[in-house]
């Protein structure tokens, strides 16, 4: 397999070379490395911390070249983790390079066709969702063929059969999947309605060797439902799995069968100066593979299907400290017995009138709260369970929050946080929940802007986080000055003053892009525990040293 990849990629690139006066040539570098240092003090008092990796140096490189020429696109996407990838990282990417992913698309205005690998999502994800994160190490594409038809602007179906990506190879299972679309609001000629439709099936099928018990293929289901209607919109989304068998740490738990569901509901309101929006979503036994034994593995490594923590994205260095990750698995072992989670948001935005007091200042308010808990649910000596729609589960996760930004002049901005956030201690730290106790913290974060002549600004964040049930207090400040809009340098610093041993988690760095290239360097200590981007989380240990990222576009 290695070596037809390296083929087409030198295919590519000499059809590139061949064509690229008629065509269009496009692509990206990426290289993130961190040189890693002896830190005694961190690796004494942080409990993320607890060896200094074999190879000190660590790298993720990334080059995807693209050629367009009239209505196809071929692209490939070359990967090096030399001599291992950054801490963090699944380890089937260490000291391995090659062609990662390469394709060929056609695309007219009714067909889109594309072989090789490629990258889809169905309604929100719920059922199916293939992407890339390099900052998380995520990068589920599919190996295989996928077409999309729109035969008129109202209706759409896609169909898509192959194999997830692992690493530099694919899954063992094979995902067959069938999505459509139609715009009921067009086809009805409705005026003022919005309503859209959607039903999507994902099948995985897997040889189950010599065990007879376990299904060869598990299918999911899908439908949903969304609409707009003056200033109010919304949608419905729910889905069910086929019975398949549970694993943990690679293996089958047992060869008993569990089936699963899924119901995502959105409502919101929108006008001018205000939103409100909230969701809510039950999760029972739904995480989904393209292969079984794949099931629970901290990377994300094969998943299928895309359920994000829904909460308050945070920005600052200590309101990202405690942070919530989904649980939509089922797990039935003597330590832990639980089978998902349930839970809302709701995210409330104002502005003030201009033409009021706080309007003057142009006052923006913004207000979050999250509530996520397990199911409620009783298991059987046989292992089986009766759960409740909703009931009264342990709770996870529980956070209110809310944020106040004025513009006092074309000068000077400020933005004030607030966060009260309490969560399972085995949400951030890892081990069971419902077993460990609770974290209560509470957050209040300052940030004012300065701007002076020809592009330069000053930023200044003060922090502080009080808790007594983990790490105790912290305080927290950042200044960062921007020179102009392509040279920007910052230091850093999060101070864990009350715990077990003062330790301050320092950094200093900054930024310089020109054109379409940026370099950024940082200098300091990484604080161990969870890292999220859009909900999705991956578990950094600590460590200390020079980090260096460059990209190029083209």
């Amino acid at each position: 397999m290695k070596q037809l990849t390296l083929i087409v990629a030198l295919l590519l690139c000499s059809a590139v070379s061949l064509a690229q006066e008629e065509g269009t040539f496009y692509g990206g570098f990426e290289s993130n490395s961190q040189w890693l240092q002896q830190d005694d003090d961190l690796f004494t008092f942080d409990p993320g911390a607890t060896f200094l990796p074999e190879d000190q140096f660590r790298a993720n490189n990334y080059l995807q070249l693209n050629y367009t020429y009239g209505k196809f696109t071929a692209g490939v996407q070359y990967e090096l983790y030399l001599p291992s990838a950054l801490l963090g990282y699944s380890p089937v990417f260490d000291g391995n390079n090659g062609v990662a992913t390469y394709f060929l698309n056609f695309k007219n205005e009714t067909l889109d066709i594309t072989g090789g690998y490629f990258y889809e999502q169905f309604g929100s994800g719920l059922l199916l969702r293939s992407w890339e994160d390099r900052q998380l190490g995520v990068n589920t594409a599919i190996r295989g063929a996928r077409v999309k038809w729109t035969p008129y602007d109202y209706w759409d179906v896609t169909a898509l059969v192959g194999q997830q990506r692992d690493g530099f190879n694919v899954s063992e299972g094979v995902v067959t999947a069938l999505d459509s679309n139609l715009d009921i609001g067009n086809v009805a000629e409705l005026e003022n309605i919005d309503l859209r439709f959607g039903a999507s099936y994902v099948n995985r099928y897997q040889d189950r060797g010599s065990n007879e018990v376990i299904p060869s293929n598990v299918a999911a289901y899908g439908a949903r439902l969304d609409f707009g209607v003056g200033n109010f919109f919304g949608g419905v989304e729910a889905g069910m799995k086929d019975e398949d068998a549970i694993a943990a740490e690679g293996e089958l738990v047992s060869n008993r069968l569990y089936d699963g569901t899924a119901l995502l509901v959105n409502l919101g309101y929108s006008q001018k100066g205000l939103g409100i929006n909230s969701t809510f979503r039950r999760l029972e036994n739904f995480s989904f593979y393209s292969d079984r034994l794949a099931e629970g593995n901290q990377f994300n490594q094969q998943l299928i299907n895309y359920t994000p923590g829904l909460t308050k994205q945070q920005d600052y260095l200590l309101t990202n400290i405690y942070v919530y990750n989904p649980q939509p698995r089922l797990l039935t072992d003597n330590l832990e017995q639980r089978v998902g989670e349930v839970g809302t948001q709701t995210d409330i935005y104002y502005t003030f009138p201009k033409e009021s007091f706080l309007g003057k200042y142009r006052t923006k308010v913004a207000f979050n709260f999250s509530y996520w808990g397990g199911l409620d649910t009783t298991f059987n000596e046989d292992l089986s369970y009766d759960v409740e729609f909703i009931g009264s589960g342990d709770r996870y996760w529980r956070d209110v929050n809310f944020e106040i930004k004025n513009r006092w002049s074309s000068k000077f901005s400020s933005v004030l946080t607030f966060q009260n956030v309490i969560t399972d201690k085995g949400v951030v730290l890892g081990g069971p929940l419902g077993q460990q106790g609770d974290i209560k913290a509470t957050v209040v974060v300052a940030e004012g802007t300065i701007k002076f002549n020809n592009g330069k600004s000053l930023r200044l964040v003060g922090q502080h986080l009080w808790t007594e049930q983990d790490r105790k207090d912290w305080a927290g400040l950042v200044t960062e000055f921007n020179f102009n809009s392509r040279l920007s340098v910052y230091v850093a610093d999060a101070f864990n003053y009350a715990g077990e041993g003062e330790l301050h988690y320092y950094n200093v760095g900054g930024s310089y892009s020109k054109g379409r290239t940026r370099l950024g360097l940082n200098y300091g200590r990484q604080r161990g525990g969870l890292i999220c981007v859009g909900g999705v989380c991956r578990f950094v240990p600590a460590n200390n040293g020079l980090s260096i990222n460059l990209s190029v576009n083209f």
